[in-house]
C-alpha cells in the first residue's frame, strides 16, 4: 500500500472522540477504583473476578465469546464478567482506566488506546480457518444491483462507515478513500452504522447508503451486498492487562496466546463444539505490539489527530 499526504485534515475529523479520555478515565476512576488483589496485582473489579472487554460488533458477540469466556473462567478459576462497551471509544476509555482484565480489541483502537495510557499487552489473534494468518479484510461494498464498481464512485454518495475509532469500518476506508482523491467528511455523505452487521444491512437495503464499509466476516453472511474493493487489515488482538498479578498475566497469556477450538472442546467446553463458534473461531495466533505498527504508520501518515497519545 503506498503512503501520501493528500487529504490528511479528513481523518483527523474523527479526533473528537478520543480527546479528553484521560481525563474522564480519572474522574470515573474517582468512583469505582480498580481493586488491588493478591501478589501486588490490580484487578478490574476483585482477584476473584476477570473482566472481558468488547464492543458489540453484531448482534451475535456475546454468544461469539461466551466460550472463550467459559474456557477462560475454566482454567483460571475466577468468574469471567462480560463487559459490552456501547462503542469503541467507551472501550478505549474502560482500558485507560482499568476497568477490564481482558478484552478483545480492534487494531486501531488498541493502538488508540495505548496512545492514550491504557497498561495492556496484546497476546494473541483470532484466526477463523486453519492456516490462516492473523488478519482480515475491511471490504468496500454495494448493495448487489448497484453499478458503482471501484471507489472512484463512492465520490458524491451516502457512504456507511461503522465508527470513527473502527479500524476496518473507518480508519483504513478512510485511507483508501484519500487514496482516490476522496474527502471522507466532505465528498461523501458519512453515515455511523455503530456496528458491522448493521453497515452491511443499510448498504443491502440501499436507502440510507449507497455504499460502505465493513469487514469480511460480516459481510460473507449477506447476499444483499457485493465487494468492490478490500484491503487486509492486522488481526484485531486480544489484550491482557499489564497491572494483573505476574502469575494471572503469564497464565492468561498462555491461555490465550495459542489455543485452538479443539484444545477448548477437549477441555470440556461443550459449548464450544457448535456451529455458531465455529464460524467465528478456529484457533489464537500469538501476535506482539509491533504487529500493529502498520496501523501506526498509517496514523502518522496520515496525521490523524485521534492515534496521538
Amino acid at each position: 500500500m503506498r503512503f501520501t499526504p493528500k487529504g490528511m485534515a479528513a481523518i483527523a475529523a474523527a479526533a473528537l472522540l478520543t480527546v479528553g479520555l484521560a481525563a474522564c478515565s480519572s474522574a470515573s476512576a474517582n468512583s469505582d477504583e480498580p481493586t488491588s488483589g493478591a501478589a501486588e496485582g490490580t484487578f478490574a473489579v476483585d482477584e476473584n473476578t476477570i473482566v472481558f472487554g468488547v464492543v458489540p460488533d453484531s448482534v451475535d458477540t456475546e454468544t461469539n465469546y461466551q466460550p472463550l469466556m467459559d474456557y477462560i473462567a475454566q482454567e483460571t478459576g475466577k468468574t469471567v464478567e462480560y463487559h459490552e462497551s456501547t462503542d469503541y471509544a467507551a472501550l478505549i476509555e474502560a482500558a485507560v482506566a482499568g476497568k477490564i482484565d481482558v478484552a478483545s480489541f480492534s487494531g486501531f483502537t488498541y493502538v488508540t488506546a495505548k496512545n492514550n495510557g491504557a497498561a495492556i499487552t496484546p497476546v494473541s489473534s483470532i484466526i477463523t480457518a486453519e492456516g490462516q494468518e492473523p488478519g482480515y479484510y475491511s471490504q468496500a461494498i454495494v448493495p448487489t444491483g448497484s453499478d458503482i464498481t471501484d471507489l472512484a464512485g463512492f465520490e458524491g454518495k451516502k457512504v456507511c462507515f461503522v465508527d470513527p475509532s473502527s479500524t476496518s469500518g473507518y480508519l483504513f476506508p478512510s485511507y483508501n478513500l484519500l487514496e482516490e482523491g476522496i474527502d471522507p467528511e466532505t465528498d461523501v455523505t458519512p453515515v455511523f452504522a455503530g456496528k458491522h452487521d448493521v453497515s452491511v444491512t443499510k448498504v443491502g437495503e440501499g436507502v440510507e447508503c449507497d455504499a460502505g464499509f465493513a469487514e469480511d466476516s460480516e459481510v460473507a453472511k449477506s447476499d444483499k451486498v457485493k465487494v468492490i474493493a478490500e484491503t487486509m487489515v492486522p488481526g484485531a488482538p486480544i489484550v491482557v492487562s499489564d497491572t494483573l498479578p505476574e502469575e494471572l498475566k503469564t497464565q492468561l497469556t498462555g491461555i490465550l496466546g495459542e489455543v485452538s477450538i479443539d484444545d477448548i472442546i477437549a477441555s470440556g467446553i461443550d459449548s464450544a463444539d457448535s456451529d455458531g463458534f465455529r464460524s467465528v473461531f478456529y484457533a489464537t495466533s500469538p501476535v506482539d505490539d509491533a504487529y500493529y505498527d502498520t496501523i501506526r504508520d498509517i496514523c502518522e501518515k496520515t496525521n490523524a489527530e485521534q492515534c496521538q497519545g
